[in-house]
């Protein structure tokens, strides 16, 4: 707990979203039924990119970088593999996190009466557009 609360006091917001990165995410809440909110988040867990009113989105940004650490240390113990995703499902909904590239991850939050099936679709495909828009391409990634 100690290292989130030092994380949020270093927490970054950017002077400007990239617009495209945010057009991504207002997609992704209009196409989800019950998503509340979604975060583009950096290395670091500086917010590159917000639509989620209502949250303090820095927080939440630090917090899940915080959590998405532990994650990956926990897949990598239990020889999992690389990290792709966190799902934490609380009484009011869920938050769910998903590796957008090497180094940036989108952040999503639902109500409890979300499809979590669709949410875990729409949210890798928008997390695979945005790490292509981190990497400068817009090349589609090829499946393999």
């Amino acid at each position: 707990m100690r290292r989130a609360l030092k994380q949020l006091a270093g927490v970054r917001q950017p002077a400007a979203a990239d617009p495209e990165v945010l057009r991504e995410l207002r997609m992704l809440r209009s196409r989800v039924p019950h998503l509340t909110g979604a975060l583009a988040v950096g290395a670091g867990g500086v917010l590159l990119a917000e639509d989620a009113p209502g949250t303090r989105t820095g927080a939440l940004a630090a917090l899940t970088a915080t959590a998405l650490a532990d994650a990956l240390r926990l897949a990598e113990t239990a020889d999992r593999g690389r990290l792709r995703e966190l799902l934490v499902r609380g009484e009011r909904g869920y938050v769910a996190a998903y590796a957008a590239g090497p180094a940036t991850f989108l952040a999503v939050l639902a109500e409890p009466r979300a499809n979590v099936g669709r949410v875990h679709l729409e949210a890798r495909r928008t997390g695979a557009r945005i790490a292509r828009l981190a990497a400068g391409t817009n090349e589609r990634p090829q499946e393999g």
